[in-house]
């Protein structure tokens, strides 16, 4: 799923509201540790194990939120955060991998996914219970796990904190960078009966100053309800689509169930952006009223992964089906006729995708400033104007990589292969390993490792050869 956070304020509030930084964390170690030594002079007292102690303390029962979601609310967030950009572009993804292979392809990637964020889940309860504390963020979690680890991991502890930030950085910033050509590339094609001859780069200057101001916005709930209008515009041209793709009969001639083997990392970084919501999943379950409801069977997490991973099978297939190899990078450069109803869905989705942009870029601004720039201005009297330079430089960087790669779907593909290969793959099964090292016996260990060095060589297979490929056409694009 995309990790376009599409309408969603819950994940980027919740990161907001239990915001981590190292410096936090080892007073929060010291402390624990200092309350630890009394904890086991009052287990010895009442001959009470340290085990049995850490199963009595509950992180749900010591969750203090502000506004607590429902299971209900928290899968509505869960598929909102999953309609952006990266649906959009699963027909061209299918037209890589050939729509037999996509589709079995997708339904195993989808599994694949859905497995890492439920053992990231569990880890994170867990280090939860052992450090007695309510909750986790992702880099927290990290280097919980890896200073409980084997001795090889646990000197990367602390600098873990600073590979995830950076990995969910660039991922956000990513994410604008997509957003910012599928702005342009859809008024281009919504306008270029009136005006032919401006160039996909003016379309993106157009936006620019705009998509500084709205990034201005300091607080996420003065967007809630141009996120609201968002949901609704998207709803609607989804709607509009599928009555494009099913107008007609639909004909597997010219199509390739298999397609070009050179292609499929193009495929598997699509469909990893488009599926992976890594980057919301804590903030979520962190923020349930009830959150053991998350990771049960017919659970949020199972329905919402399910239904996902088959709305984008769905729309990856027919869509190539409909549109063969003349699909686009996003499936609305392909609509035709009736040509007036294509050109307001192109519209709508790029004013829908704009509101959108800031509640991406907050995240990575929420990293860049919060934790590292503001704690070195504390006694800077012009902190709040080095903020908004801040936000103007992080919009100015991802507009400017827009303008020198103006090719949205190898855009989705690079970002997908370089950041979540690694946050939604590897990172949570190196995670698993290190948080359940001490608990396992030799031969659960053996059958962890073996099962997790899967998950991770399959992540680094995917980071190497998707960016490479990525990377390879970008270049070649210019040529």
């Amino acid at each position: 799923m995309s990790h376009d956070n599409f309408g969603f304020t819950s994940s980027t509030d919740g990161l907001d509201a239990k915001k981590w930084t190292s410096q936090n964390n080892q007073n929060g170690y010291d402390q624990g540790h200092n309350k630890s030594n009394v904890y086991v002079l009052e287990l010895e007292d009442k001959k009470k194990s340290v085990q049995e102690y850490e199963e009595d303390y509950n992180p749900y029962e010591h969750r203090v939120v502000q506004h607590p979601t429902t299971s209900w609310e928290t899968l509505l967030h869960l598929l909102k955060g999953s309609l952006g950009t990266g649906i959009l572009a699963m027909p061209k993804a299918f037209h890589h991998s050939g729509y037999a292979v996509g589709l079995v392809a997708t339904i195993i990637i989808g599994l694949l996914c859905t497995y890492c964020i439920r053992i990231l889940v569990t880890s994170q309860y867990e280090l939860c219970k052992r450090k007695k504390v309510p909750s986790l963020t992702y880099p927290a979690t990290a280097e919980a796990a890896l200073s409980v680890g084997p001795t090889l991991f646990r000197p990367l502890s602390k600098s873990s904190v600073h590979v995830i930030n950076l990995f969910l950085m660039i991922y956000q910033l990513g994410s604008c960078c997509v957003y910012t050509v599928f702005i342009g590339t859809n008024l281009k094609a919504a306008l270029a009966d009136y005006f032919p001859d401006i160039d996909l780069r003016l379309y993106m200057l157009m936006i620019l100053l705009p998509l500084v101001l709205v990034n201005w916005i300091r607080n996420l709930k003065f967007l809630a309800p141009c996120s609201t209008i968002a949901n609704g515009i998207t709803l609607v041209s989804f709607s509009i689509i599928l009555y494009y793709i099913f107008r007609e009969p639909l004909s597997f001639e010219n199509r390739e169930p298999i397609g070009k083997v050179e292609d499929f990392p193009l495929y598997f970084g699509t469909v990893l952006f488009a599926l992976e919501a890594i980057g919301v999943i804590m903030p979520l379950e962190n923020e349930m009223k009830k959150p053991k409801t998350f990771i049960k069977t017919f659970g949020v997490l199972n329905i919402g992964m399910g239904f996902i991973v088959t709305l984008y099978a769905a729309l990856g297939f027919f869509g190539y089906i409909r549109y063969g190899a003349t699909v686009g990078g996003s499936i609305t450069i392909s609509l035709t006729e009736p040509i007036l109803l294509a050109k307001a869905v192109q519209i709508l989705l790029a004013i829908a995708i704009f509101f959108t942009h800031p509640i991406q870029c907050y995240v990575a601004i929420d990293i860049v400033w919060n934790e590292y720039i503001a704690p070195r201005l504390e006694k800077n009297s012009h902190k709040l104007f080095w903020e908004y330079v801040v936000r103007t430089l992080l919009v100015l960087l991802t507009f400017l990589l827009a303008i020198a790669i103006p090719q949205l779907d190898l855009f989705i593909s690079l970002f997908g292969a370089l950041c979540l290969s690694g946050l939604g793959l590897a990172f949570p099964a190196i995670i698993q390993t290190c948080t359940l090292w001490n608990v396992y016996g030799r031969t659960g260990k053996l059958v962890m490792v073996a099962k997790n060095m899967s998950l991770v060589l399959f992540g680094l297979l995917g980071f190497v050869v998707g960016t490479y490929t990525s990377l390879r056409d970008i270049i070649h694009s210019f040529s």
